[in-house]
């Protein structure tokens, strides 16, 4: 509609008026003058000529008063009642309701069979004053500078989808994500299993310490008798401890060989990262 503006009559008289509504008094006022003709006006008001006819006659009959839109000013036929309003703003005091902001109980007067909007429920709240309006703040969220090396660090999550697009059974993609480089290691697996994990990790050969997609941290810590020493190369092995809650760490060594996820070369966990990537890495 635009914005509202007023025009005087003699005695004084005040009348609202959109800005699109102005504007046709003023057009109006030139045809009463004979400055524009009728078919001129109707292409400025953006109208039929059958339609700028209407609006010249009402022009005629009321002057400014013709022009304004005749529903300003009486309430919408989609209004609410007033018993209804009060009624529904009734529920928010009710000790079962504590705390429902408008979204909550439009979807509870849904239930019931009563349809209230929640802009509705909103406004209603607002204009008794029980609805506070402000800006939500944004939740802190502490920001952590990346890993200094490549595999000092990586992050791992299996991604479930038909893969194959049908051609084969449903798979889940592991994917393990180098914190300093973003370098990306990808298998697929039938299921999302710990052993999966473990032959990412061993391919990969390249872990200190990575994080699960459930939010898990697996530090692995490398401590004198938990080495062992295979052709003079010093391999470690990861074992959970604890009943897998968020910051279980893991020790090297304590699993059988035949279960240990082996590979974990210490050579490359101090590798810079601008060096060369570790066998099976995506440049």
């Amino acid at each position: 509609m635009g914005r509202v503006a007023v025009a005087t009559h003699p005695y004084m008289e005040t009348l609202a008026m959109s800005r699109n509504e102005r504007d046709r008094s003023k057009i109006m006022a030139g045809v009463a003058q004979e400055d524009v003709t009728l078919i001129a006006a109707s292409g400025l008001m953006g109208v039929s000529y059958r339609q700028g006819k209407r609006i010249w006659r009402r022009y005629q009959d009321e002057g400014d008063d013709g022009l304004v839109h005749r529903l300003r000013g009486k309430p919408s036929p989609r209004r609410k009642s007033a018993k209804l309003r009060e009624q529904v703003l009734a529920l928010f005091d009710e000790p079962r309701y504590e705390g429902f902001g408008p979204t909550l109980m439009a979807e509870q007067l849904l239930e019931a069979k009563l349809v209230v909007d929640h802009e509705t429920l909103r406004r209603w709240r607002i204009a008794k004053g029980r609805h506070t309006v402000g800006r939500r703040k944004q939740q802190h969220r502490d920001w952590r500078e990346r890993k200094a090396c490549f595999g000092e660090m990586v992050q791992m999550d299996g991604s479930h989808h038909d893969w194959f697009e049908g051609r084969g059974s449903k798979c889940v993609l592991m994917v393990m994500v180098d914190d300093a480089t973003n370098r990306m290691h990808c298998r697929v697996f039938e299921e999302e299993t710990t052993r999966a994990s473990y032959d990412v990790l061993e391919e990969a050969r390249i872990a200190w310490e990575f994080i699960c997609g459930s939010g898990q941290h697996l530090s692995v810590r490398r401590t004198a008798e938990h080495r062992g020493t295979t052709g003079g190369e010093s391999t470690t092995n990861a074992v959970w401890r604890g009943d897998g809650a968020v910051g279980d760490q893991a020790d090297i060594g304590q699993q059988p060989a035949s279960q240990r996820a082996s590979g974990m070369d210490e050579r490359h966990t101090t590798r810079p990262a601008g060096q060369r990537d570790a066998a099976g890495w995506d440049q």
